[in-house]
């Protein structure tokens, strides 16, 4: 692990590439899986709030998970994820475009309609956080629908801390991403 700040890194962050490859995986991630996508408690806010303006680029089944179920569900686990339809695999955000899942959220932050992206946890993927009182540590997660994406990452010589820079800047400060890249080049 490299420690940044009150973060821990583990190696496998700096030392595996991964880019995603949408033309080979169309999104799956977004569609697959026992849950939705993980949420902190302040992004629930956010989800009611902005609900009505990221309606519009929603699909159906999606509009009516959320009218079911709210704009966020608590898990099997107990954690906050975002709804899903057909029984926890396709996310109620998901919107399709040319067969390749696309986030609702983040098209009306596109288009100007909101200042949020889209969850924390979707933005830093693969990379995903474990929450302790007194510090954080990133852990990359694979996952075999991925594949592609950890191809083409080598194939490109991006490591996963590099593809996701714009998230880890998003969550963590620019400082502190500068920070990462200097204890990586130290290694």
């Amino acid at each position: 692990m490299i420690e940044v700040g009150q973060v821990l890194v583990h190696e496998d962050i700096i030392k595996n590439d991964f880019v995603c490859n949408l033309t080979k995986c169309k999104g799956i991630c977004c569609v697959e899986g026992d849950a939705g996508a993980p949420l902190l408690q302040e992004e629930t806010d956010i989800l009611r709030e902005i609900y009505p303006k990221v309606k519009p680029y929603m699909t159906a089944k999606g509009i009516e998970a959320i009218e079911e179920q709210g704009t966020h569900v608590v898990d099997m686990d107990g954690d906050l994820t975002t709804t899903c339809v057909d029984g926890n695999k396709e996310c109620a955000y998901v919107t399709w475009e040319n067969g390749i899942t696309k986030c609702a959220i983040e098209k009306a932050y596109e288009l100007g309609e909101v200042d949020w992206k889209k969850p924390v946890s979707c933005h830093l993927y693969p990379i995903r956080t474990t929450h302790y009182p007194a510090f954080e540590v990133l852990h990359y997660d694979r996952w075999h629908i991925c594949h592609d994406a950890c191809t083409f990452g080598k194939d490109l010589g991006v490591p996963v801390y590099k593809f996701l820079k714009d998230p880890l800047i998003r969550v963590y400060g620019e400082e502190w991403y500068n920070e990462l890249e200097l204890a990586v080049d130290a290694l």
